[in-house]
């Protein structure tokens, strides 16, 4: 443990936004998840109200600092993917 008292906040700190990125990282999971389960349906409009949401939730990763842009990006594309292959 440090005995410094900035790097102590700094640890504090640290582990917050560990626990918080964790989470987002764990909710896109689940929403690109949801995804793949309605297109494994064949439900064209729950996967595209379904790739809406993990859009949304890529974009607000992004813009957090949780995910790179590339990153996501790509995996916009990939989800996109998966909903085309319905038409």
């Amino acid at each position: 443990m440090a005995n410094i008292k900035s790097q102590k906040k700094r640890i504090r700190t640290n582990e917050i936004a560990r626990v918080r990125n964790k989470a987002i990282r764990s909710e896109l999971k689940t929403l690109i998840k949801h995804v793949r389960a309605a297109v494994e349906e064949g439900d064209k409009a729950a996967a595209s109200a379904a790739a809406t949401r993990a859009y949304r939730a890529l974009d607000k990763a992004v813009a957090k600092g949780v995910i790179h842009k590339n990153q996501a990006a790509n995996r916009k594309s990939g989800v996109q993917k998966l909903v085309n292959t319905l038409n």
